[in-house]
């Protein structure tokens, strides 16, 4: 892998079996995400894709470029347009920085609407000694950052039925830019 390698782009039909199944694995129960009408009585024409579906996506296309035995060590992605029912949404990705066992990946993810989610991701070569213990499990420093701020760090967030979510920044899911200034 060098600097500037394009990866073969990935086309994703955007079915409301993925979104509601995407939902259900993440146990995002938010009603936006699988009941039409509630979305629509929040203002959204139809339910739409949550982040953590389109996390493991990108994880997805990464891996199927370099292979299974490549690791995520860092993905930091943000979300803009939203991904609703009928939809298609195209990854795209370029190499944008290689040192060592580690190579930066730049991702750009389009649908009808524009862009979808943009952000990189680090991908560490199989076999690397570093971070590999006896069990090969990840590192303490090892990270996954998603959310609407690019790098924002969900660890902890509750997602269980119930959970509070007044006060979280939904800018991605309206498909608002709020310019992150990653430049893409």
């Amino acid at each position: 892998m060098r600097v500037g390698d394009e990866l073969a782009p990935l086309e994703i039909p955007i079915t409301r079996t993925l979104i509601v199944a995407g939902a259900v694995a993440s146990r995002d129960y938010q009603d936006v995400h699988h009941d039409a009408e509630a979305a629509r009585e929040k203002g959204s024409p139809d339910i739409f894709m949550n982040i953590l579906t389109t996390n493991g996506l990108v994880g997805r296309f990464i891996t199927d470029h370099f292979g299974p035995g490549y690791r995520l060590r860092k993905v930091a992605i943000r979300l803009g347009a939203p991904n609703y029912p009928g939809d298609t949404m195209v990854l795209t990705g370029k190499v944008t920085a290689v040192e060592g066992d580690d190579a930066e990946v730049r991702i750009v993810g389009t649908n009808g609407m524009g862009r979808h989610v943009t952000g990189s991701v680090t991908v560490t070569a199989p076999g690397a000694e570093r971070g590999m213990g006896a069990e090969g499990g990840a590192d303490a420093d090892d990270a996954v950052h998603t959310g609407p701020g690019a790098g924002s760090d969900t660890r902890g967030s509750d997602t269980r039925p119930g959970s509070d979510t007044r006060g979280a920044d939904t800018r991605a899911c309206s498909g608002a830019d709020s310019g992150s200034g990653l430049a893409v």
